[in-house]
């Protein structure tokens, strides 16, 4: 966060840490310890490393740096009670615990101590703590009656409200277009509602109507509620955009169904629209939180991170279910492109069956498959769907895709992830050294043959090779350094079998061009191909140095 978050003015009432917490419903926060009590007064938010002059009175402070495992974070902890703080956020980190120190330092200074959600960040953090204290402060405000955040906690019961007050039938909105909440539909409502509510989104044909028109632009610039006058479409509406600070949340729409709306409809939206503002971060934290929960626990458990049995139940996955996953990566694509790529790719994997999960990792997708009996190929199915579309979709490029082996269960689809990933090398190895007749774009390792093994031994006999040294590796560090012909030409040898005809045509060179290449490999380095060790060690080299 580089924003400077204002410290509250002393006219702005305080909100007990409990109503905070009790917003909390997406579990972004934890509570470690309260030295004066749950019901101690929170008045801002404030950002730990604001310049040493600014006051913390009565604020809850982000502590950015350190995380809260770290003995280093009982300063900033210290600081901020030293400048009127009533508690302090730090960053959990895995579920370690808290330092000593830090606890010491909290219970020593009187301060609340909380950490965040390690699926959080410090934006979602920070509008989640404004929010709740707008949402508990406009609960006790005055207003209209029932358009509180005391008398609609939840964006259903606000749409009721609304639309008693102001005659009409309200829908609450994303900025998406989808139907958060919306008030009870009466026999006279407008065909372009009704489909509204029972597709739990604005048809595409309407939103593209509203982008024409500029009631869209209107909408997002707009601070007021706007009019639309009734015509042969629908009957009257008012409409007005939710917004928090700056950003736009979504939109509560007022339609005027079979009676004219209210007098003070207009003066109803504009309450209803900061009552609405902290129900609508809730409803995007709670929404995000889910989805980055989720890819935490599918991240964990396709890397081996922290408990493979508790993220397995967190996908709603049993762990005892069998699973296999596949990895696709793009090949020869520019970043945007391969990454649009990705993403279309990602819609259709899950679209494939309901079950399988997706996690964008990088510049890769992955793709975890529960395998049920008889499916056990459906993983390199999966994998050829994947990489005979990619380069048909508008704009796509070719992706390379490697199926993994069926784990036996979900705590042991790490092995297949790797086996998945090391199929895609070994698929990109062989396309780089491929002669034109084009090497598969999907595998599995079945198809793969030995291939898959002489990577693995390449992988272990690697640190070996690095700290060698002998007539092989002055050549190759040598040739590698002066452009690297000699190791091609010997590269290209090798896989002929000693095919002199073969190797000079594959690299479009003479013949005799190729014997004086390997003779002078033979007189400057002492390297004898005649020797299988020796050819064997080339054979290594040219392969671990690509």
């Amino acid at each position: 966060m580089t924003s400077r978050t204002p410290t509250p003015t002393p006219s702005e009432s305080a909100v007990t840490l409990r109503e905070i917490l009790a917003f909390d419903d997406s579990a972004t926060l934890r509570t470690v310890l309260v030295p004066a009590g749950l019901d101690v007064g929170v008045r801002g938010v404030a950002v730990g490393d604001e310049g040493a002059a600014q006051p913390f009175d009565g604020c809850l402070v982000l502590v950015v740096g350190v995380p809260a495992a770290s003995a280093e974070a009982a300063g900033p902890v210290r600081a901020a009670a030293g400048r009127g703080a009533s508690g302090v956020v730090l960053r959990d980190t895995q579920g370690a615990a808290v330092a000593p120190e830090v606890l010491a330092a909290a219970e020593e200074s009187g301060i609340a101590l909380l950490t965040r959600a390690e699926w959080a960040d410090w934006a979602d953090t920070a509008a989640l703590l404004r929010s709740a204290l707008a949402c508990a402060r406009a609960g006790v405000d005055e207003g209209a009656p029932g358009i509180t955040a005391g008398g609609a906690e939840s964006l259903t019961a606000l749409a009721g409200a609304v639309a008693e007050y102001t005659g009409g039938s309200i829908t609450i909105e994303d900025t998406r277009f989808r139907v958060l909440a919306h008030s009870a539909t009466g026999p006279e409502a407008d065909g372009l509602r009704r489909s509204t509510i029972l597709g739990g989104r604005v048809p595409q044909w309407r939103v593209a109507e509203l982008r024409r028109s500029g009631m869209l632009r209107v909408l997002w610039t707009s601070r007021d509620v706007i009019h639309r006058a009734a015509d042969a479409d629908g009957p009257e509406r008012l409409i007005i955009a939710v917004r928090s600070g700056p950003e736009v949340l979504g939109s509560i729409w007022a339609a005027a169904d079979g009676r004219a709306l209210s007098p003070h409809a207009a003066e109803a939206l504009r309450r209803a629209a900061e009552v609405a503002a902290p129900l609508l971060v809730r409803h995007r934290l709670h929404e995000s939180g889910a989805a980055r929960r989720r890819e935490l626990a599918l991240r964990g458990l396709l890397h081996g991170d922290g408990d493979a049995r508790t993220h397995a139940w967190s996908l709603g996955l049993s762990p005892d279910a069998a699973c296999a996953v596949v990895v696709v990566e793009r090949h020869g694509a520019g970043p945007a492109v391969g990454d649009r790529t990705l993403d279309v790719l990602a819609l259709h994997a899950v679209s494939y069956r309901p079950s399988v999960q997706v996690l964008r990792d990088g510049e890769r997708l992955l793709a975890l498959l529960p395998v049920g009996a008889g499916q056990e190929r459906d993983a390199l199915r999966l994998a050829r769907e994947l990489a005979m579309l990619a380069p048909s979709l508008p704009g796509g490029v070719p992706v390379l895709a490697g199926a993994g082996p069926v784990a036996a269960t979900a705590l042991g689809v790490q092995t297949s992830c790797e086996e998945a990933a090391l199929i895609v090398r070994v698929l990109r190895e062989r396309a780089a050294r491929d002669d034109g007749a084009g090497p598969g774009r999907y595998a599995d390792a079945a198809a793969l043959g030995p291939s898959l093994d002489v990577a693995r031994v390449l992988d272990s006999v690697r640190p070996v090779w690095e700290a060698g040294d002998g007539p092989v590796h002055e050549l190759v560090r040598a040739d590698l350094a002066s452009g690297g012909e000699l190791v091609r030409t010997l590269a290209a040898y090798l896989d002929a079998s000693g095919d002199v005809a073969r190797a000079a045509a594959r690299l479009v060179v003479h013949p005799n061009t190729l014997r004086y290449r390997l003779r002078r490999a033979r007189e400057r380095f002492g390297v004898d191909l005649e020797d299988p060790d020796t050819r064997l060690l080339i054979t290594l080299a040219v392969r671990l140095t690509g």
